[in-house]
């Protein structure tokens, strides 16, 4: 209850969440913006689950009656997430589970409460599975059927050729992608520059069969499209407007429905087949995490696989009993 202590922990996870414009949340989304360097898109994840937490215990946090220190103790958290956990797969609740822990540590650290109450909660651990991956002569063939597509330069099929060319030469997120623009692309040296998550630039190489898609594109299809709104923006939507993301995952969808046999995968497939490729080429794993934009190497492994022919060849040739 506010301004006491609870003796109980309210909350059906059916409440109102906290109203749009709440002000402990936009102070929260500035913090995640300007001082963490999130990206919109996690931030409205961050202020979702937040906001999720404060409809099951039923509290507005603009009240100037309610005490945080009394509404996020550890037992509510538990509470919180014992209802969370019934509801949601395992995944959904460890990105939850790290929303409130950041939330709570920033709530400490501007003294907006005595102690971070969200330190010591635990989600059950995730299932770590691998995303699924096209065989090189699925990619080929995709990238073929883009190509066929292209011939005509119609200009939306210019741009869908080079948005799957460049996603699966590159391995960048759809959300990278999307955000190029005309002078982040480097046509001499044949690399892009990426501002990925947490405002981390990197420089990724891209091959021939990408610079040819990129230079039909840039010659003839963009300045089809382009209108005075599409700025500097590299890839364009249908009215000239910077490229969507939900967009790019349509193509993608589309294109590997031309291949048959091809799993239905988006962007982010194509981002792990390019991956997976590379390393059964012969790439060292910290080449492909470098390639990718991951903190953690850890990170790169749970992307990338190697294949049980490559296990069976590498230690046919390198083991001395094989």
């Amino acid at each position: 209850m506010a301004g006491a202590k609870r003796d109980s922990v309210r909350g059906s996870g059916n409440s109102r969440p906290p109203k749009p414009d709440s002000a402990l949340l936009a102070r929260f989304a500035d913090h995640l913006t300007y001082r963490r360097g999130r990206s919109a898109h996690t931030v409205r994840a961050y202020l979702s689950d937040v906001g999720s937490l404060f409809a099951f215990l039923d509290v507005d946090p603009d009240d100037p009656a309610v005490r945080l220190d009394d509404v996020l103790t550890r037992r509510a958290l538990r509470a919180w997430l014992a209802d969370v956990s019934r509801r949601s797969a395992r995944t959904t609740v460890a990105r939850r589970v790290s929303s409130i822990r950041t939330f709570t540590a920033w709530l400490a650290d501007a003294e907006l409460t005595a102690a971070d109450a969200g330190s010591s909660l635990v989600a059950p651990a995730a299932h770590r599975t691998l995303p699924g991956v096209l065989r090189a002569g699925e990619a080929s063939d995709a990238l073929a059927a883009a190509a066929l597509g292209a011939e005509q330069h119609d200009p939306l099929a210019l741009r869908d050729h080079l948005i799957v060319e460049l996603l699966y030469a590159t391995g960048i997120r759809v959300g990278e992608l999307c955000g190029l623009d005309v002078d982040d692309v480097d046509r001499d040296r044949r690399v892009i520059r990426v501002l990925g998550k947490g405002d981390r630039e990197r420089v990724v190489p891209f091959g021939l069969p990408a610079d040819r898609a990129l230079g039909t594109w840039l010659d003839v299809g963009r300045p089809a499209l382009w209108v005075p709104r599409s700025g500097s923006a590299l890839l364009l939507g249908t009215r000239g407007g910077r490229l969507d993301q939900r967009q790019a995952r349509t193509v993608v969808h589309r294109v590997l429905e031309a291949v048959p046999g091809a799993p239905d995968l988006g962007p982010h497939g194509l981002r792990h087949s390019a991956a997976t490729h590379l390393l059964e080429g012969g790439a060292d794993l910290r080449v492909v995490q470098e390639l990718l934009g991951h903190a953690s190497l850890a990170t790169t492994q749970l992307y990338t696989h190697v294949s049980v022919d490559r296990l069976r060849a590498v230690h046919d040739r390198a083991h001395p009993r094989a």
